[in-house]
């Protein structure tokens, strides 16, 4: 399947199968993260993987989202590593690239997720003081995201929104 064709199927799986992931097809997700571009390839990505039964009990109390998932992956970043740059030609104030990087890493893991047939939620609620508690986040963590993972259960589907599309011309601007 070429990228285009894999975008077009991804979709945000919300029921997942009893079936575990397993660590071969785990560790291909993590490496499309590991591999994925940083700026100044600082990789200051952390991702935390919360799979034990016990972990994600302790997570669900943090958000209603992917409660069924077999595993949820917790993106950040190291704040002392992402890259900070001094904007003063631009604007006043500096710019940290570590959001953007663990948004990066976090896309490039849900796709790779896609390609091997699991399904995948970005989990977009959730109480981020709850999600450090549970995940005992270290000082040094700045969590950007939670990426739920599974094996899609039978009947699951996409949401009836997933078809639609702004043309391009609606969201592209020529300069």
């Amino acid at each position: 399947m070429d990228f285009l064709e894999l975008a077009r199927a991804r979709y945000s799986c919300r029921k997942y199968a009893d079936t575990p992931v397993g660590d071969d097809v785990l560790a291909k997700v993590l490496e499309a993260g590991r591999l994925a571009p940083t700026a100044k390839n600082n990789q200051p990505q952390r991702v935390v993987v919360v799979q034990s039964e016990e972990a994600l009990a302790r997570l669900s109390e943090a958000t209603p989202m992917g409660r069924n998932a077999p595993v949820v992956l917790a993106v950040g970043y190291a704040p002392s590593e992402a890259s900070v740059i001094a904007m003063d030609t631009y604007y006043d104030g500096t710019y940290c690239a570590g959001t953007q990087d663990a948004s990066i890493v976090a896309t490039s893991m849900m796709y790779e997720a896609a390609e091997l047939g699991l399904g995948s939620l970005w989990i977009r609620g959730y109480d981020t003081g709850k999600v450090r508690e549970a995940l005992d986040l270290g000082d040094d963590f700045e969590l950007v995201m939670l990426l739920a993972l599974g094996w899609p259960a039978e009947h699951d589907e996409p949401s009836p929104m997933h078809e639609s599309r702004k043309p391009l011309d609606d969201t592209v601007m020529y300069v």
